[in-house]
C-alpha cells in the first residue's frame, strides 16, 4: 500500500505520536482538528512536503520536552500550531510579527464575541493601543 499524505489517517500516521484511534486521528477540542486540516491543506497547496511537516513538527516537540513539556499528550496540537507557525515564517508567508498580530487580533475579537456566535476580525480587531499595526488587513473600496 503507497503512503498517501493527503490522506488524514495515512497523514495522521506518517507524525510522531498523533492521538490516534482505529478510525484515525483522535481530537479533543474542535481547534485541533482545524490545525490539523490547516496542516493538510497548506500541504496539499504545496507549501511543504510532508516529510518537511514531519520533521519540523518533531523537532517543535523536541523543544517542548527540553523546556520541560511533560509531554502527557495534552499539548501535542500546540506543537502542531508551532511547528505550522513556523514553516510559515520560514516560507515567507507571515513572519512572526504578523502571526502576533492576528493573533491578538482574534483574541480581541473573541472577547467581544458573544457566545456562540461566529468570531469575525475586523480592522478594530487589529489596533493594540490605537495605533494600526502593518498586518492590518487592508479595506475594501465600494
Amino acid at each position: 500500500m503507497k503512503f498517501d499524505p493527503i490522506d488524514p489517517g495515512d497523514a495522521a500516521r506518517s507524525v510522531p505520536r498523533i492521538p490516534l484511534n482505529h478510525e484515525g486521528p483522535v481530537f479533543r477540542e474542535p481547534w485541533e482538528a482545524q490545525a490539523f486540516a490547516l496542516a493538510v491543506a497548506l500541504h496539499r497547496q504545496g507549501l511543504f512536503t510532508w516529510p518537511e511537516w514531519a520533521a519540523t513538527l518533531a523537532e517543535e516537540i523536541r523543544r517542548a520536552q527540553a523546556a520541560g513539556d511533560p509531554d502527557t499528550g495534552e499539548t501535542y496540537y500546540l506543537h502542531w500550531l508551532a511547528a505550522l507557525e513556523r514553516l510559515v515564517a520560514n516560507k515567507g508567508i507571515a513572519n512572526a510579527e504578523t502571526q502576533t498580530s492576528y493573533r491578538d487580533a482574534w483574541h480581541r475579537a473573541a472577547h467581544r464575541t458573544p457566545h456562540g456566535r461566529p468570531i469575525e476580525l475586523s480592522p478594530e480587531d487589529f489596533t493594540g493601543n490605537g495605533a494600526q499595526t502593518s498586518a492590518t488587513p487592508a479595506t475594501r473600496g465600494t
